[in-house]
């Protein structure tokens, strides 16, 4: 509760009430909280460097905690940033604290790691009961006179 100094007509020992809002509180705590998101938010992406390849595909929402599996050129395997050899991905997928295998995978290969490679991977983590599995891309922008027939057809170089 806020007070005036102001002179007034009357007793001398009393304070007329000021019912302003004092909101340089409130200003501080917003910074505070915005320089904490500014730091916090690129910790929440996996820096693993994979060169993803493209899709057209329409985007889907991406849950709120997405555990990702990567596959580097290197053909090494991380769950997150966290480099795991195969044989274990099954087991430190099972021993993390929220795991579910009913939750969704998400696989990341790099452009330059075989097919059968990831094939190899998608087997094991279907194997160990994780079916519901994701690929990601990147979003690419669809080529208007390419089918999907003449996509397939054409060589790359």
């Amino acid at each position: 509760m806020g007070m005036s100094l102001s002179e007034s007509s009357g007793d001398e020992d009393d304070f007329e009430e000021s019912h302003e809002i004092n909101v340089t509180p409130f200003i501080d705590v917003i910074l505070v909280l915005l320089i904490i998101f500014m730091v916090a938010a690129p910790l929440s992406t996996v820096d693993l460097p994979i060169d993803l390849p493209t899709s057209t595909a329409q985007p889907t929402k991406k849950p709120d905690k997405p555990t990702y599996v990567s596959i580097k050129p290197d053909l090494a395997v991380a769950i997150g940033e966290t480099m795991v050899k195969r044989v274990d991905l099954i087991r430190a997928l099972d021993s993390m604290p929220d795991s579910n295998k009913e939750k969704p995978i998400f696989i990341r290969a790099d452009r330059a790691v075989p097919y059968g490679e990831m094939m190899d991977v998608l087997e094991l983590l279907r194997a160990g009961g994780y079916t519901k599995l994701k690929l990601v891309t990147l979003e690419g922008v669809p080529d208007p006179g390419a089918t999907p027939s003449a996509a397939a057809d054409k060589p790359k170089p």
